[in-house]
């Protein structure tokens, strides 16, 4: 359709859009976890018993809720990008597992963590845009 032709002209607008629509999402997901302290984070953080970790779930939980919250800011911010990104596929990875592995769960409920994984790992390749802080 000729009304979508030059779309492609706005791929760093379309960036920005998906940063802040992602970024806000993230911080309102993540940031009732970092207020939760620490009973909420070793909660949280138990869950990395299931890629064999079970050591420190405090700070594990902790770290999966300030990269929830303080990544999603990051990530509107275009700072850090590439890091904050890996940082959230791996919480989202574990995030999947935890609902996975309950046997009253399955693959419907843990969808919205893999969705999310797919589109941070993507963003590792596409980088942040031009309206960034660290833009190339």
């Amino acid at each position: 359709m000729a009304v979508f032709d030059n779309l492609g002209k706005y791929r760093n607008t379309g960036l920005l859009l998906l940063r802040l629509g992602l970024g806000t999402m993230m911080i309102i997901h993540g940031y009732p976890k970092i207020g939760g302290g620490q009973a909420t984070w070793t909660q949280i953080g138990g869950s990395m018993k299931l890629i064999g970790v079970d050591f420190a779930p405090v700070l594990w939980g902790f770290m999966a809720a300030a990269t929830e919250t303080f990544g999603g800011f990051l990530l509107i911010l275009g700072l850090l990008f590439r890091p904050v990104n890996m940082l959230l596929v791996f919480t989202m990875v574990i995030a999947a597992l935890v609902h996975l592995s309950d046997p009253k769960q399955g693959l419907g409920d843990a969808s919205h963590a893999i969705e999310l994984a797919i589109v941070f790992f993507s963003l590792l390749f596409i980088g942040p845009g031009k309206y960034s802080i660290d833009k190339k």
